[in-house]
């Protein structure tokens, strides 16, 4: 009888311990990748910390564990980011080829894959215009006509692009995705700032999104470098 409370109060603490379970199933036709390890990593204190590793057989590969609650974490190949994808309930099916990589098979993952998709259209649309630039100048086109035609149209994509992503992240202000691909636009900044389309992300923005550690921390740098940049 001893043995057997003990046995259930194990399994009480295990249960207690690991809220919930991640599983992501990986397959991958890209050569490169085939022995290689790779490793999930998500942003805390600052930093993007390693929390699962697992290496590439025959093109295939898995990561699995314990979660207190869902997490937007990063696909890595050594220093080398990947993909998003995010842990949550559920069965993660995540597919790596030479010009796409999805996650799929749980709801966040489904809208992140669709947001992916739709951006990389549009950067796709934007690598064009050259091509469409070199077409006009064979056809004999105007060059005031040329000109206008393409910065009309690559001002449309950019446009439509930055609605993208701050529709998006409103649409995910409270859950992990807001936050997620606030970070991934921001990143890409040489230093914090509140450019108009940030102010219109975090103008009435939730509780949750403005209480993210990577979010308020970007939001006070970013007012710290407008008062010491004032006037220059």
């Amino acid at each position: 009888m001893k043995k057997l409370c003990h046995l259930l109060l194990s399994s009480l603490l295990v249960l207690t311990a690991c809220k919930s379970q991640y599983m992501v199933k990986g397959s991958s036709n890209v050569d490169e990748l085939e022995g290689q390890v790779l490793t999930l990593k998500v942003y805390v204190d600052g930093e993007m910390r390693s929390i699962d590793s697992t290496r590439v057989v025959h093109g295939r590969f898995n990561f699995g564990g314990g979660m207190d609650s869902t997490m937007l974490a990063n696909l890595f190949l050594g220093d080398m980011s990947l993909m998003p994808i995010v842990l949550e309930e559920g069965e993660v099916n995540l597919n790596i080829e030479e010009t796409r990589q999805t996650a799929t098979g749980t709801p966040l993952n489904d809208s992140l894959s669709g947001f992916i998709l739709r951006k990389t259209q549009l950067e796709a649309q934007m690598a064009e215009l050259p091509h469409l630039e070199a077409r006009m100048i064979m056809d004999g086109t105007d060059d005031d006509e040329r000109m206008f035609q393409l910065r009309q149209q690559s001002k449309e994509i950019e446009t439509e692009s930055e609605q993208l992503i701050m529709h998006f992240i409103r649409a995910n202000y409270n859950n992990v995705l807001g936050p997620g691909i606030f970070m991934i636009l921001t990143s890409r900044l040489p230093h914090p700032v509140l450019t108009p389309q940030i102010e219109q992300i975090i103008t009435n923005a939730p509780p949750y999104f403005l209480g993210h550690p990577y979010v308020r921390e970007y939001i006070q740098k970013a007012k710290e470098y407008e008062e010491k940049t004032k006037g220059y």
